[in-house]
């Protein structure tokens, strides 16, 4: 099963540069601290872009401007859901398996 963005755009529009001042900018609380202390341990390389990818996720997510707004909805139990049955129906509509 894949995902898909909430909001569409193009690949050059994102919220946060996928770049170590770009997710250390967006976020939010000691989450900055985390990072960099994941940072300096990270060996450059592949252990370094995956601890740079995993935490611009992260970022992304601190950098949702509806974040606070879906954050409270889910918490108060107010989220819209759907059955699996809705979605596989929507995925085969859409020709997606």
């Amino acid at each position: 099963m894949s995902t898909q963005p909430v909001h569409r755009g193009t690949t050059g529009d994102s919220r946060v540069p996928r770049t170590i001042g770009g997710v250390s900018a967006a976020l939010r609380g000691g989450r900055r601290a985390q990072f960099f202390a994941e940072l300096h341990e990270a060996r450059q390389g592949p252990e370094l872009d995956a601890v740079l990818n995993a935490w611009w996720g992260r970022a992304m997510l601190d950098a949702d401007p509806d974040r606070d707004r879906v954050r409270a909805a889910a918490e108060a139990g107010a989220l819209p859901t759907t059955t699996l049955d809705d979605v596989l129906r929507r995925r085969q509509e859409h020709g997606v398996r």
